[in-house]
Formats: C-alpha cells, structure tokens, sequence
C-alpha cells in the first residue's frame, strides 16, 4: 500500500480520526499537508509526530468552508511540496450541536450543512486541476448518513447523507480522469466526537449492542480511508463503506 512520494491533504488532519489518518498517510510515504483551524498547538504536534517517524509534513492553518482558506491550502501545498497533489481526504466537519426539528433555526441547519458538504466541494473544486496524473480523494460521511442518526442529529445525517451523494456524482464525473472518489462511514468511534456530544452510558450501550462488542478506534478508521487512497483499491470508486463493528449493515 506505499504511497512513496505521493502529495496528500488532509482537511482536519490534526486531532482524533484526522490525525490518525495524517500519520498513517505519512507512515506510507506520502508528503502530508495537515490542515487544522482552531488549534496551532494539535496541528504542530501531529506534524512533529510525522517527522519524528521520518515523514515529512507541514501544518496550514484554514476554515475550509471559506474559499480563501482553501486556495491558501492548495497554495501552501503547492509551494511546498509541487503542483502536483495525489490525495485529498476532506476529514472536516462535526455535529456541532443536539439539536430537534423545534430548536434549530436557519442559521444552524445551514452553518452544519456548510461544515461538512461545503467543506467538501470547496476542496475537491480546488484540488482536482491539481492530480494531473489521476488521483483519489477520500470523503468522510458518516454512519448517521445512512440510519438517519442518533437524537438531535438530524442535521447532520443529513449532511453526511449528501457527502455520499456528492461522492458518487463525483466518481461518475471524474473517473474519466483517472480520478476516485470514495467515503467512509464510521460508526461509534473512540473520539472526542463522542466526548463530547454522547452520554457515557449511551456509548457503552451502544458497544455492547455492536456485534464486536466494543467502540472502533480512530486508527481503525485512518487504516481504511488510507487503503481507499491508495493503489491498493484501484478499481474502488463511489462506495461508501461502513466501518461500525457490524452495528449497521448497508
């Protein structure tokens, strides 16, 4: 599965499930360009991780639902490491809040579809001129997008419902260039995700109602978004695949 000199990008690549996949990228052999937004220190940490492994890497900061940040991190990508970029893997995105049908307003229901399908749009317009020798880009959904979600998650199975939809539009337009577009979709995954948004005692119901009997870890995920962007799956395009200890079959 090397990925030697390979260019990567991963959007959310410096805590949790994107750090995962930015080390495991590098452990691979691609040059990773880690983009983080709120927090230097998790972004200069997964970087330092990186290069301690003998990878090579750098951090750029950016709000991918804004068009200038993303430019930036495909100017940043390019001055760096060339013109040429391999993988893109668009790990941003979140829940943001539990909210019902009764407590969202407009604002809410857009800023999380802007989060998590925006983010996506923006970055695969920018990176695609870019993978001239094909290429595979690897979206994040979400095993919400498939049963509709847990309490309050309406919005955001909805949004990781459209990734899925953007995913396989976009393999039919761009597998003419040689270019993949697949998804994973997680189920209950050890992140501060669940932290923060799941009760303790709702996690450990649901594990022990997984047929594995347990949460996945953020490397479990990382392993599989990694095998979709490399040659390994080369003949995988537009799937969506479930990685959720058996929870939900698709």
């Amino acid at each position: 599965m090397s990925l030697e000199s390979k260019i990567a990008i991963v959007t959310g690549g410096s805590r949790d499930i994107g750090r995962a996949v930015s080390e495991t990228i590098a452990a691979q052999g691609a040059k990773v360009v880690v983009n983080y937004f709120n927090n230097a220190a998790d972004g200069d940490a997964t970087v330092a991780a990186i290069k301690k492994a003998g990878g090579e890497a750098i951090a750029v900061k950016g709000d991918m639902t804004r068009q200038a940040d993303v430019d930036n991190l495909v100017a940043e990508t390019c001055k760096t490491f060339g013109d040429t970029i391999d993988i893109l893997v668009n790990v941003v995105g979140g829940l943001v809040a539990r909210k019902p049908l009764a407590e969202m307003d407009e604002e809410f229901f857009e800023y999380v579809m802007k989060l998590n399908v925006t983010s996506a749009f923006l970055t695969t317009q920018a990176v695609v001129p870019h993978m001239v020798n094909g290429g595979s880009i690897v979206n994040f959904s979400s095993q919400a997008g498939r049963d509709g979600g847990g309490p309050g998650a309406i919005a955001y199975a909805t949004a990781k419902g459209a990734i899925m939809t953007f995913t396989r539009g976009m393999a039919k337009e761009l597998g003419p260039s040689n270019i993949r577009v697949n998804c994973v979709c997680p189920g209950m995954i050890s992140t501060t995700f669940h932290d923060t948004f799941t009760k303790d005692q709702v996690r450990a119901n649901v594990a022990a109602a997984t047929p594995l009997r347990r949460e996945g870890q953020a490397k479990e995920v990382a392993d599989l978004a990694v095998y979709l962007a490399s040659p390994a799956s080369s003949f995988i395009t537009g799937a969506g695949v479930d990685i959720n200890g058996g929870m939900f079959f698709s």
